[in-house]
């Protein structure tokens, strides 16, 4: 049995010697130390001896387990440093090879667009509110002269999160919401996402960005608002702008408008662009219904105002004249590269 120790150690040695690998290391630990490892063969073969020549066997056997413990985690430190020295050697870096150039990213042209919108408003007086995209029937709907089963919420309905929750359709809700804290004058813009059921084509989209300015004080006129949109669609299409109003329809707003501008590429002459008519349609505006002053708390006999909307992706395709609403969400570096 002495024989066989001292085989058993010496095969170890040669094996171990012929290891290069962490894995293969494991394999040769359980081929000698394991539950049916070589040595748990010999500790089973003590029954056999006799009880006089017991102790020092098994004083034998206990001594080759720490011989090829002791062995075995030497050969694995010397592992683990030769593996480390590889991964050091694969991942340097070669400190004159030259550097990769970073490059610039610029703003998003819905973003371009949108500060030089408010850029305009600002000039004029206008400050800037943020709303809730997440919104309430009350808001969205009914505090802006849209009842339940009125006929205008087909152009409106949109998602809902929960029976009278819904993902906003349009920015009005924060002009309620500021006059239902503050008391006029009155001149503020508020731009954000909004979201409808919409189809998803070249001209529409499901989830879009509006901007909507109002404006509530004694004696605010009609004149007034089409003075702010005149300087409006000048300071942002050009100074030789000229614009156009024509009767419009928003349960908001009562009279309403469409207004349009005359067309930047043939100077109202009638080309493609504007489809012939000369003239390029931009927003939508009119006066504060009385009944939306008077949800707001406000006298509609003492106090009147205006107020606007419309969506940055069309105002954002007619200044860099962009045909497709669906590049602004695509995240094309060829496109974007380009502003």
């Amino acid at each position: 049995m002495l024989n066989q120790i001292d085989t058993i150690l010496n095969e170890a040695k040669a094996e171990l010697a012929g290891v290069n690998s962490l894995d293969g290391l494991e394999d040769l630990r359980l081929k000698y130390l394991g539950k049916r490892g070589a040595i748990t063969n010999v500790l089973k073969m003590l029954g056999t001896v006799s009880a006089e020549e017991r102790p020092a066997m098994g004083q034998k056997c206990n001594e080759l387990k720490e011989s090829i413990t002791v062995i075995i985690e030497d050969k694995k430190e010397i592992l683990k440093k030769a593996e480390i020295n590889r991964k050091i050697e694969a991942e340097k870096v070669d400190v004159t090879f030259p550097g990769k150039k970073t490059r610039m990213g610029s703003k998003h042209p819905l973003t371009i667009v949108s500060e030089e919108v408010a850029q305009a408003f600002l000039g004029l007086g206008f400050s800037v509110v943020d709303g809730p995209e997440v919104e309430t029937d009350y808001y969205n709907f009914e505090a802006l002269n849209i009842p339940l089963n009125h006929p205008a919420r087909d152009m409106w309905d949109s998602f809902y999160i929960k029976e009278g929750v819904l993902l906003r359709t349009h920015t009005s809700p924060v002009q309620m919401r500021v006059m239902e804290k503050s008391k006029p004058p009155l001149r503020v813009i508020s731009y954000g996402k909004c979201y409808r059921r919409d189809a998803v084509d070249a001209t529409h989209s499901w989830m879009f960005n509006q901007l909507e300015g109002f404006m509530v004080d004694e004696g605010v006129t009609f004149s007034d608002l089409k003075g702010v949109l005149n300087l409006f669609a000048q300071k942002l299409f050009g100074e030789e702008r000229k614009t156009k109003f024509l009767p419009g329809y928003f349960p908001f707003t009562e009279p309403s408008a469409e207004v349009y501008i005359d067309c930047f590429k043939c100077e109202g002459k009638g080309c493609d662009f504007c489809k012939g008519s000369g003239w390029i349609e931009i927003l939508g505006c009119g006066m504060v219904h009385p009944k939306v002053l008077q949800n707001a708390g406000y006298d509609p006999e003492k106090y009147t105002g205006f107020a606007f909307g419309m969506g940055m992706e069309r105002i954002a395709m007619l200044k860099y004249g962009i045909g497709d609403i669906r590049l602004f969400f695509e995240n094309d570096k060829r496109f974007l590269e380009q502003f």
